[in-house]
């Protein structure tokens, strides 16, 4: 192999600006150093060495071991320390830390240099033989799993087994005897031994953190979270201090602010008497960081003023780890806190004020995604409930599901609903089943254990350290006192206030305080983009509207005809045979229609309303055939015992009604009906559909009008692809809205327009704005049909395409801006060419991606329209395009 440039750096030698080449804790431990905060001493292994490491298939670059050794003989000068010593030994910590920070995914080892000479030395040394050999267990119990992927169970069950016949702890008889049984597990596994050699021992542990890098925990929680694959992982090798040496000595995790309310204040937790990864595998229950201040002040003082000056340095909120080692304060690392949207909000508006950063800087640091999370439900404080426990609230929100107890169950039952991953702590390996969970609890660990950190980064609602509750997984079930809930059963978890509760409770809609206003307010002064909301009732509207929405962008009308006495109609308009009894049958349907219509116009006084004329298959309004056949054979059965005669004319009628409606399915069948006789085709072969819908959208529009509502009505005609399709429906639009306004003497205004979600519709725009005033690109099936894949279905192969990188991600979820966007491109400049002032909008679900936000504020569309609950994400999202510009 060729060598690469220098792949090693000592933490002096780097800054926060080498991110991409050492990492994002590698470029934060160089920041600090060269600051004069208290860093134990390290370097870093480079991105570019883990990535010529998989790119050689698993081959050490040429120069790497050269240049970490002599990094290990640099770091034992400034020590003081050798590895392998018996008077003085050195250990150090092998930790993983990507560009991007990707929480518990990648391995750690710990106390690597111990064997059992430099243990004896390290208990000489220390004084306190029960600390070295609780040191070098550790060591072996890492070691051997992520070296040597020795299974973890037999290793903590020698440990479980070793300490019961102890009475729970050990001395160091039973911890040499301990060791003496592990290793014998080790050997029978891995059919080798942990090498003594303490610079053997460094280059296993580098390379098992590179292969980390491709482990499963870690390619689902890049694909989670859009993560690129091929970044690379650093590995930073420190110097190692111990939060369970003698005397006062501890280790915690703090905030700087509170992540998951953005309260200003140190936050977090410590353990005494502990190592860095007790705490975040979350093995104890915590003490708050608040109580440090009582049993250790003057560390407390100093870790406070670290912090507050960390913050202030970075300028945004910190996630620090520590360790005090014998009364003296060490920082291990730190980082930008992952934070719930809540906190996100708060945080970049309370450092507004601070004078930290501006409102623009204040905009971008909030993803919009995030703020989803703020419009998770709560639970409804008037509800009657029995909680179980409360444990610590680690992520807000809140959710009920059935319960599961292991990860790969809850990606089955996934499937069926929502599910509550119960467990007595995460690790890595539950991601997947986190992923797909509605909720997690955990019977132990806090707020920055697996569980809190990973639920918190995904917006899910997370208890963690419950410990009233009793999780037993061999009987599948979860329990408190007298309180008992299978595997299937329903829970409810408030991660609000970390309540564990029995059985499905309600929950409400959450209020935004004054920091998401003043917020979305700097948002809405930054966006070009108008954002409205895709709603077909009065209540989805006024939600939409209380979000920001200014207008709908997309009223499906076929969603109100979904009523007992409304599908009785649309059934018998189905069945009719003539004109004139589709007209009779539509006439029932019209006073809904207009009423539907009235609410949303009043919700949306002022704001423009597109409203999509009808567009799903005829065939969707009828029952299956399957049913209807159920019904007649069994209806045929029953005739033969007839009470009476009025009972068997009933049922002779409802015969008759059968065979027609199984005649009419029949009829109606297609093969392909998302592609067959629906949307503007059904208007053109039914006009008596299209007329009835248009008198009922501008009756509605009068009688608010004559009550002093500003209405501002779209009509837009479904899947378009031919202009005469276009002129067709135009006519019968243009005529009916003139019959009515002029009978009613009111002049509104109105426009017409279509959908563009057919590929010959982009090519051809030109000539449909001739007739069209307005398009709006309905990107659900407009992926469907330039892509050839039915969103139904591509859900069995779409995962694997963004897994093996085919794609980038799911083009149903975001816009595939290269395919589609190339036919959104075309229409946008054709479409304009034709009708220079037409208004150009997105109605599709694309309409609340903040990637596909971005796009089409390149391309110039006047309006993104979206569900209710994305409105915030869109408005937020539309600001970052302009920023980012």
């Amino acid at each position: 192999m060729v060598p690469m440039e220098r792949m090693v750096y000592a933490f002096e030698d780097g800054d926060r600006t080498m991110a991409a080449i050492l990492g994002g804790k590698g470029a934060n431990l160089a920041e600090m150093t060269r600051s004069g905060f208290p860093v134990p001493p390290g370097f870093t292994v480079t991105t570019g060495a883990c990535n010529a490491f998989h790119a050689a298939g698993s081959l050490v670059p040429d120069g790497l071991w050269e240049e970490v050794d002599a990094s290990v003989a640099a770091l034992e000068e400034k020590s003081g320390k050798q590895f392998g010593s018996v008077t003085n030994p050195l250990l150090v910590s092998v930790r993983s830390g990507s560009p991007i920070s990707m929480p518990g995914m990648m391995d750690t080892i710990l106390n690597l240099g111990l064997n059992p000479k430099a243990t004896e030395g390290l208990a000489n040394l220390t004084g306190d033989p029960e600390f070295a050999w609780e040191a070098y267990r550790r060591f072996i119990r890492m070691f051997a799993e992520i070296v040597f992927g020795v299974p973890a169970e037999p290793l903590d069950h020698a440990m479980e087994r070793a300490q019961e016949a102890n009475g729970g702890s050990l001395d160091e008889e039973g911890l040499r005897s301990l060791i003496d049984r592990m290793e014998r597990i080790i050997r029978g596994h891995a059919h080798r031994s942990i090498p003594e050699e303490p610079i053997e021992q460094l280059h296993l542990a580098i390379q098992a953190v590179f292969n980390s890098w491709q482990n499963r925990r870690a390619i689902d929680y890049r694909n989670h979270n859009g993560i690129a694959h091929d970044l690379g992982t650093a590995v930073n090798v420190q110097t190692m201090v111990f939060g369970n040496a003698a005397g006062e000595s501890a280790t915690g995790v703090s905030f700087t602010r509170n992540p998951a309310t953005g309260e200003p204040g140190l936050y977090g937790e410590y353990l005494p008497d502990a190592q860095g990864e007790d705490i975040v595998a979350g093995v104890r229950t915590p003490l708050p960081v608040s109580d440090l201040a009582r049993v250790m002040p003057d560390r407390y003082e100093e870790l406070a003023a670290h912090a507050e000056a960390l913050e202030q340095h970075y300028g945004d909120m910190q996630d620090i780890e520590w360790t005090v080692e014998s009364g003296t304060l060490y920082l291990l690392q730190t980082r930008r806190g992952k934070r719930t949207g809540r906190a996100a909000v708060r945080i970049a508006v309370d450092m507004v004020t601070e004078g930290v950063i501006d409102h623009i800087e204040a905009v971008k640091r909030v993803d919009p995604d995030q703020l989803e999370q703020l419009l998770h439900p709560v639970v409804d404080p008037d509800a009657s409930f029995e909680v179980m426990a409360t444990g610590l609230p680690a992520s807000p929100g809140a959710a009920s599901g059935r319960v599961v107890f292991d990860a790969d169950d809850a990606v089955v039952a996934a499937a069926e609903g929502p599910v509550i991953l119960v467990r007595h702590e995460t690790s890595p390996d539950d991601f997947h089943g986190m992923a797909v969970a509605a909720a997690i609890v955990t019977s132990k660990g806090g707020v920055t254990s697996h569980a809190a950190v990973v639920a918190r980064g995904m917006g899910k609602c997370c208890v963690a350290g419950a410990g009233d509750l009793d999780v037993d997984y061999a009987k599948e079930q979860v329990s408190s006192g007298e309180i008992v809930v299978k595997k299937g059963e329903w829970l409810t978890i408030d991660g609000n206030s970390g309540q564990v509760i029995s059985g499905h409770v309600d929950t409400i809609e959450p209020t935004f305080d004054d920091h998401f206003e003043t917020l979305m307010a700097w948002a809405d002064e930054i966006r070009t983009l108008k954002v409205r909301t895709n709603a077909d009732t009065p209540h989805d509207a006024d939600v939409a509207r209380r979000f920001g929405a200014e207008g709908i962008g997309l009223c499906r009308t076929e969603h109100m005809f979904f009523g007992e006495e409304r599908i009785a109609a649309i059934r018998k308009m189905i069945i009719s045979q003539t004109p004139r009894e589709r007209r009779d049958a539509l006439a029932r349907l019209e006073p809904y229609q207009v009423e539907d219509f009235i609410g949303i116009f009043e919700t949306m006084d002022g704001l423009p309303v597109t409203i999509r004329l009808l567009d799903p298959p005829l065939h969707e309004f009828l029952p299956s055939h399957e049913e209807l056949t159920h019904e007649l054979t069994d209806l045929k059965v029953r005739l033969q015992s007839a009470p009476d005669l009025a009972s068997l004319d009933a049922m002779l009628t409802r015969v008759a009604e059968l065979d027609n409606l199984i005649a009419q399915v029949e009829r109606l069948s297609e093969v392909n009906p998302m592609l067959g006789h629906r949307g503007c085709r059904l208007g053109n072969a039914y006009p008596e559909v299209t007329e009835m819908q248009t008198r009922a959208i501008f009756t509605a529009a009068v009688k608010c009008a004559e009550r002093g509502i500003v209405v501002k009505p779209q009509v837009m005609v479904p899947l378009v692809g031919f202009k005469g399709e276009l002129d067709q429906q135009a006519e019968i639009i243009r005529r009916i809205a003139e019959e009515v306004l002029s009978q009613e003497g009111i002049d509104i205004e109105y426009t017409l327009g279509t959908m563009i979600e057919l590929p010959r519709a982009a090519l051809v725009a030109d000539q449909l704005a001739e007739t069209a005033e307005f398009f709006s690109f309905g990107t659900n099936d407009l992926t469907q049909t330039a892509l050839g894949m039915s969103r139904d279905d591509a859900g069995r192969f779409l995962p694997s395409y963004v897994e093996h990188g085919i794609i980038a991600a799911d083009p149903f979820q975001s816009l595939d801006t290269t395919g589609v966007g190339g036919l959104i491109e075309i229409a946008a400049e054709r479409g304009r060419a034709g009708r220079p002032d037409i208004e150009l909008g997105i109605c599709g679900e694309h309409g609340g991606d903040p990637a596909s936000v971005a796009f089409m504020h390149g391309v110039g569309v006047e309006y993104v329209s979206c569900s209710p609950f994305r409105v915030p994400v869109a408005r937020l999202a539309a600001a970052h395009a302009v920023l980012n510009e």
